[in-house]
This record gives structure tokens, C-alpha cells and sequence, in this order.
């Protein structure tokens, strides 16, 4: 156990404790399960023993509807018990839903990595198994002992036999984990990676295409899969061969106590009855031993996906509740800024300070890398400054709630990402009881309205994730859309116009205005100058560090002017 894992263990075992009364039930249930277990072996004995001895057809009758009743008991309990521990699963499973959810977006989106859904899929693992057969067999395990004294109480030779079986049983079982653990971890590493790069490849399917890389992306992806179908072969073979093991070896040990059985009523020293029951008697006590070995892969599968699980809720630990702040006003301001981008050493942000006011539009602007979409990651939430502040209305960005802070700040990233749904239902931002008023309205500022309503069925028309048959122009329009639902005090835009015709360039202009006459603030991450018509201030990033901010003109001259003196010193071999 890796002690910076302590914290997520602890909230795992503090979810699996609340059903504490149910395992109490499950418990139970196995105790009455396990002794009616013990009716068909007392059967076996009384009939080789009592009815075929004396031949009696009453005592027969009577027998078998005993051990009717005895049976239909022990399959109502199993069954219940089986509901039981289904219900424990789920009960596991809703009470870290949120939480799991909550910590897997956010980890996602600070190492900036589309794996959110693996955080729900190690819940979803762990939630098999403590619904699954092997638990009903943990909770078997004790009786084990019991089954293999009461062979003991038939011949100690019988005892040593099945206590020497299970011993077996138990080495094929370590064997079983030390020797698949490593190929199934690196099975299911391979798979990811292969998967990853299918989705990917799907997601670019028209560029894929475009550009001719069917082929070699083919051949990349088949080698993944290659890689992983091998690894998962050799994982499958190792586990197949203790499980096939485990099964010979079983019955093999079956035949070898009915054998001994033999010998020993030969000898005079046990029953007939004796030596059937005890081979039933030994085919129970290790029949959890058994269902272990052969469910081992689910075993390691929850290992693992319990292991992510405590990492995942230590690296994102609970948020602590937030008073809940006022609507803020448009006062925005940073205060030197440092940003590490997740899993990164190098600062892409170093010492950056600006303030924006109501009513203002302040344009972002410098050359590739600069460090402008990490400041708007950085303004909307979504990653944490290293060092410095970002202040909305005088309080920092965190003291916000997540989906408060959404509302307040409006982002339209770079590339545009749409759900499944439809148009409403993504301008909404998936909310289920969004206003279709709030909608339309955010539709027409964005200048979308016209053109959503030419869509086949308007604004319930379905999207896909890839935007569906929306062009790219159209799918920024519908982002913007959804930057703007709600009203937000503040809208960051980054490069807001690289898909957008001319009309939308202008809605964009008309929407930043309106922001500003209502006393909202803009930012504006840009390479084109269209897009910072309506910018009161510049700032200029190059090498993540500020060099120039203030009023729009006076920093566009300095910088003609800039330009001009390196040129003039360029043409006179001022500068090599």
C-alpha cells in the first residue's frame, strides 16, 4: 500500500462500510447456506448406510422429501443472499458515483488528457466484484475448515487426503497470481493504448482520410493491436492453464478420495456411506478454493481498479463546501501569474499581471505558443496557477463552485467540443430544466438563431460529438452560443474567429459590444486583427511573458514601430 494513497483508501473503505449490515445479512444467510450444504452428504450416508441395508421404501420417501425441503431452503437463501451482495455493489457503486465522476472530469482536465471515463470504469469493475460469485465464495471460505472436520470425523485418512488437496489448491492459486499478474497489467495497457488511438483515429476520420494516412495510420493502429491481442493471448494462456489445472487436479482428487473410500471400507474401517459422503464433503470445502482460482482475472481486475480508484480520490481530494458569493461584477484581475501546465516542469505562463473592468474587451494577442490558451484555461478554471492570483471580484477563482464559476465565465475554446444531443441541449450546456427562452435568447446574440432554425428539425435537431453534418463555422456559432447562455459576467474567447464567415464575425463583434454596454468584460485570444476591432486594451505574450499591455492603439504603434526599428537595424546590419 503506497502511503500517498492513504487518503482514497480511506474514503473507498468509509463507502464500503455504510453496508456493514447488509455484509451482517450476507454473513448469515451464508451460515444457514452452508450447513443445509451438509444435506447431501447425511443423505448419502443414511441411504447407503440405513435404507439400502434395510430396505425400506418408507424410510426412502421420507428421506428424499427432507432433503426437498431441505434443498428448496438453501436455494431460496442462496438466491437471496446473491441479491444481497448485488445490492452492496450498487449501493458502492451510487454512493462514489458523483464523487468519482466529480474527480475523474477534474483530473482529466488538468493533465489535460481525455481519460475521464476511466475513473467511472474502475468503479464500475469494483462494483462487478462485490456483486459477483467470488464474494459469495469469501464468505464460504470459513466453512471450509468445518467440511474438512467432519471427513476427519469419518477416517483421519480421508482428513490428511483433502487437507493435502487443498494445500495444492491454494499453491495453484499464489502460483496463479504471481505469475498473471504482470502479462494481465500489461494486456490491459496495450488495449488502452490501442483503443485510444482507434477513438482518436475515428475523431479525425475526415483528415485521416484527406490526407491519405489511411494506410499508415492502419498500420500504426495494427501494430498496437497487435501488441495487445499478443499480451492478451499470453495473459489468457497463463490464466487457462491454472484454471485447467485447478479443475484436473480437482477431479483427479474426487476420484482419488472415493479410492481411498474404497480401500478403506474394504478394510472394514468406514461405511459405503462414509466414503460417498466424504467425497462430497471435500468437493464443498474447496469449492470456494476452486471459484477463486477460476474467477482469478476478476479478482485482479478489482485489484487494480481499486488501486486507480484510491489514487484518483488522493490526487483529487473532496471539495470542501463553499459559501456561496454574490453574482460578481466584471472586475477580472491577475496578479503575477505563474502556469505549469499538468504534468509539465516548464512555466508557459511566468509573472503575467493585468486587471480588466467592467466594459472593457481586452485582445490577447502574440505568436504560436505564447501561452494565450493557457491563460484563458487559466481564467475559466480549468488548470491553477503555480504561483499568483486570479480574482474574480476580489475573490480567488476557487472559492468559487465549478459550475458557479461556469456561468460566470463564459469560454469558447480554440476547438470547439459539442455532446451527444441536440442543438438546444448543447447551447444549454446539457442542464436539464434550461429555459427555452435563455436558449433562443443566447442563439440570436450569437447570431445562430437563422441558421439553426434551417437545421432539419431546428433546435431539437441531434448532434453527435463530432458536430454531425454542421460545418466548422456553424459549429463555433453553436459554441458560442453556449458561451454566452446564462449571461456571463465574463467571456473569454479564444481564437473566436478562425471558422467564422463574415457574418459571423460580425455577430461576434455585435456580441462583444453588447457585453460591454451591459458592463461585462471580454477577452480575446487572437492572431487576427478582425477580432480585436472591439478590444479597448491589448496585452502581447511572447515566450509566455508579458512585453507590451495597455490602450489597443497605443500598443499597436509601439509595436509597428518596434518592427520598423528592427527592420532598419536588420537593412543596415545592425543586427546578425
Amino acid at each position: 500500500m503506497q502511503k500517498s494513497d492513504q487518503a482514497g483508501r480511506a474514503e473507498l473503505r468509509q463507502a464500503r462500510n455504510e453496508s456493514l449490515g447488509l455484509y451482517t445479512f450476507a454473513a448469515v444467510f451464508s451460515v444457514f447456506v452452508n450447513m443445509l450444504m451438509l444435506t447431501g452428504p447425511l443423505f448419502m450416508l443414511q441411504v447407503y448406510d440405513r435404507v439400502l441395508g434395510s430396505r425400506s421404501e418408507a424410510t426412502l420417501v421420507a428421506l428424499a422429501v427432507l432433503v426437498a425441503f431441505l434443498y428448496a431452503n438453501m436455494g431460496v437463501l442462496d438466491y437471496v443472499r446473491g441479491r444481497v451482495l448485488t445490492r452492496i455493489g450498487a449501493r458502492f457503486q451510487a454512493k462514489l458515483d458523483k464523487r468519482v465522476f466529480s474527480a475523474a472530469i477534474e483530473d482529466a482536465a488538468k493533465s489535460d488528457k481525455g481519460a475521464a471515463a476511466a475513473g467511472v470504469r474502475d468503479l464500475e469493475t469494483v462494483q462487478r466484484f462485490l456483486a459477483s460469485p467470488v464474494l459469495s465464495s469469501i464468505f464460504d471460505l470459513p466453512f471450509t475448515p468445518v467440511f474438512l472436520a467432519g471427513i476427519f470425523i469419518f477416517h483421519p485418512w480421508l482428513g490428511y487426503l483433502a487437507i493435502a488437496g487443498g494445500c495444492i489448491l491454494v499453491l495453484i492459486t499464489f502460483l496463479n497470481q504471481a505469475q498473471t499478474r504482470r502479462p494481465v497489467v500489461e494486456s490491459h495497457v496495450a488495449s488502452a493504448e490501442a483503443d485510444r488511438m482507434s477513438e482518436r483515429l475515428k475523431s479525425e476520420a475526415e483528415m485521416v482520410q484527406s490526407l491519405g494516412m489511411r494506410g499508415a495510420a492502419f498500420t500504426r493502429w495494427q501494430r498496437l493491436r497487435n501488441q495487445s491481442l499478443g499480451l492478451a493471448v499470453r495473459a489468457s494462456d497463463a490464466q487457462g492453464s491454472y484454471t485447467a489445472a485447478t479443475k484436473t487436479f480437482r477431479l483427479f482428487l474426487q476420484s482419488a478420495m472415493l479410492g481411498l473410500g474404497a480401500y478403506l471400507v474394504l478394510q472394514n474401517e468406514v461405511t459405503s456411506g462414509a466414503m460417498i459422503a466424504s467425497s462430497i464433503l471435500m468437493g464443498r470445502a474447496l469449492a470456494p478454493i476452486e471459484m477463486a482460482v477460476g474467477q482469478w482475472s476478476l479478482v485482479q481486475s478489482a485489484s487494480r481498479a481499486w488501486n486507480n480508484l484510491a489514487r484518483l480520490l488522493t490526487d483529487v481530494p473532496p471539495r470542501r463546501p463553499r459559501t456561496t458569493l454574490p453574482r460578481p461584477r466584471a472586475h477580472l484581475e491577475v496578479s503575477q501569474a505563474t502556469v505549469l501546465p499538468p504534468g509539465q516542469q516548464h512555466a508557459t505562463l511566468r509573472m503575467v499581471s493585468f486587471r480588466l473592468d467592467p466594459g472593457q474587451a481586452m485582445g490577447v494577442i502574440g505568436p504560436s505558443g505564447a501561452g494565450k490558451s493557457t491563460l484563458a484555461k487559466v481564467l475559466t478554471g480549468a488548470w491553477t496557477p503555480a504561483g499568483g492570483t486570479v480574482r474574480l471580484d476580489g475573490a480567488t477563482l476557487d472559492q468559487y463552485e465549478p459550475d458557479a464559476l461556469g456561468r460566470y465565465v463564459g469560454y469558447l475554446p480554440q476547438k470547439v467540443q459539442l455532446f451527444d444531443g441536440t442543438v438546444a441541449e448543447n447551447i444549454a450546456r446539457l442542464e436539464p430544466d434550461a429555459k427555452d427562452a435563455d436558449i433562443v435568447t443566447a442563439a440570436k446574440q450569437a447570431a445562430a438563431h437563422e441558421m439553426i432554425l434551417n437545421l432539419p428539425n431546428g433546435y431539437d435537431t441531434r448532434l453527435s460529438m463530432d458536430g454531425g453534418h454542421l460545418s466548422g463555422g456553424q459549429i463555433q456559432r453553436v459554441g458560442l452560443a453556449r458561451a454566452l447562455y446564462g449571461g456571463p459576467v465574463i467571456l473569454v474567447l479564444d481564437e473566436p474567429n478562425s471558422n467564422l464567415d463574415n457574418e459571423g464575425s460580425i455577430a461576434l463583434n455585435d456580441a462583444i459590444r453588447r457585453m460591454k454596454n451591459e458592463g461585462k468584460a471580454v477577452l480575446i485570444m487572437a492572431h487576427r486583427p478582425a477580432a480585436i476591432q472591439e478590444c479597448d486594451v491589448l496585452l502581447v505574450l511572447d515566450g509566455g511573458v508579458v512585453r507590451a499591455t495597455g490602450p489597443r492603439d497605443e500598443v499597436l504603434r509601439k509595436m509597428v514601430r518596434n518592427a520598423k526599428d528592427i527592420k532598419s537595424a536588420q537593412t543596415h546590419g545592425g543586427i546578425t
